[in-house]
């Protein structure tokens, strides 16, 4: 019973505006310390270095990297001008178009933030000049934004695959299919609502200055084929058994610094703008990836686990009512916690029953990714929301922003249902490419 205080007291630390990681470390050294006594010490020593020597985690550094570089490369401006030379005809062809490259520049940077800020910067003037509506602006650059999520690579399934100890690769290689659905929902949403609402997002009017077909093929070609160069020697080596996610992170990054060179973007000082960035933000997944181990191993041992198990039993949960619980918690986390924490909360604790449920591993945590990206959307944390804040015009509110979102966030759920009702969505690629192999 002890464990369980562990909860009221992390959240009481967190509301109190105690950063997440000094909250964790400071509730699981304390009720360690409750528990084990001066054994806590050998105990956190053991937990620290098996957090700094898990291989897998030195991917984190290459992927934020690989992100930051790929940020300042011109990447998106070239994908901007090729996919709106493709789209804008359309109703609401300049969000149909912010989709599509969201989709792009996820698979090719891994971080959300980048994608975002970037995408939003080149796409919300344009549909502000042409009169879109604030609100699908807004959700469209947040949800398109917040895509990495669920396209691969993510670095949020780096994470996640050590965690719930499930193989890297399956989770990149069965996240595809519901991310593409996911895309291919927004598209249908802002499709059939400017269809429906010509105002909400207006179709250009003909451009007599518009290049023949054969040169927007060319422009196309020059600003894709890069790109898929790089969504291929990363995902594709990782999917295919070629390198480890290290490996290809790796690969990632000397991919990044040559399409710098290509598109002219080189320079010291933006390299040196990237590794700033990276270790500031691999430094913050870090302490808090630490702080969550701790976290779960002092909860296990004081006992925690053994109360969950029996309060499980004695409720008689059936599996999908216990399935519907569990993503009910990581749903109601989202509202105030980060990824990284939600994972490094319960994804611990969840794995265990899940498995003794009978429920695939790798699609669960999908189902989870899934419920992480509606947490981008849904306040009063929303980071999307807040890496919006600081690039878009002051005209626009945080009200319209909210409001923007909300179709975004049932779409999101939309998918989740279709994930859960049609397992294989997440699971048939995996068991295609296992079965190549």
């Amino acid at each position: 019973m002890t464990g369980m205080l562990m909860f009221p007291a992390l959240f009481l630390l967190i509301f109190a505006g105690f950063p997440v990681a000094f909250s964790l470390l400071g509730v699981a050294f304390a009720f360690g310390l409750h528990t084990f006594g001066d054994a806590v010490f050998f105990q956190f020593t053991q937990k620290i270095e098996d957090v700094a020597s898990n291989y897998v985690l030195a991917a984190v550094p290459l992927f934020v990297l690989m992100g930051a570089l790929l940020e300042r490369s011109g990447i998106a401006e070239q994908l901007f001008n090729a996919v709106h030379m493709w789209t804008r005809r359309l109703p609401g062809g300049l969000a149909v178009g912010t989709i599509v490259m969201c989709v792009i520049f996820a698979a090719s940077t891994g971080v959300i933030g980048a994608t975002e800020t970037v995408v939003g910067l080149l796409a919300i003037p344009a549909m502000l000049k042409r009169a879109y509506s604030h609100s699908l602006i807004l959700g469209t650059i947040c949800a398109g934004g917040s895509l990495g999520t669920i396209i691969p690579p993510s670095l949020v399934v780096v994470i996640m695959g050590p965690i719930a100890n499930v193989s890297i690769g399956d989770l990149m290689t069965g996240m595809i299919l519901p991310g593409l659905v996911m895309a291919a929902l927004y598209v249908a949403y802002i499709l059939t609502l400017c269809v429906l609402h010509p105002a909400s997002g207006p179709p250009s009017s003909p451009d007599p200055s518009e290049p023949p077909f054969w040169t927007k093929v060319a422009v196309s070609l020059w600003a894709l084929i890069p790109p898929v160069i790089m969504i291929f020697a990363v995902l594709g080596s990782i999917i295919i058994g070629w390198a480890a996610p290290t490996e290809a992170a790796g690969i990632g990054v000397v991919g990044a610094v040559l399409m710098t060179i290509l598109y002219g973007r080189f320079s010291l000082a933006m390299v040196w703008e990237a590794l700033q960035k990276t270790l500031l933000i691999t430094g913050m997944i870090m302490f808090i990836l630490l702080a969550g181990s701790l976290f779960t191993g002092a909860f296990v041992g004081a006992g925690g686990m053994r109360f969950m198990r029996l309060t499980i039993r004695a409720l008689d949960l059936g599996p999908e009512l216990l399935l519907l619980a569990f993503l009910a918690l990581v749903f109601i986390a989202g509202f105030f916690l980060e990824w990284v924490s939600i994972l490094l909360i319960f994804l611990p604790i969840f794995m265990p029953f899940v498995t003794a449920a009978g429920f695939d591993p790798v699609w669960f945590c999908i189902l989870v990714l899934i419920v992480i990206q509606t947490s981008y959307l849904t306040p009063p944390m929303a980071p999307a929301i807040f890496y919006l804040r600081g690039i878009a015009p002051p005209s626009i509110t945080l009200r319209q922003m909210y409001a923007g979102v909300v179709p975004f966030i049932l779409i999101q759920l939309l998918t989740l249902a279709i994930v859960a009702v049609f397992p294989q969505l997440a699971l048939w690629l995996p068991a295609r490419l296992l079965g190549a192999h």
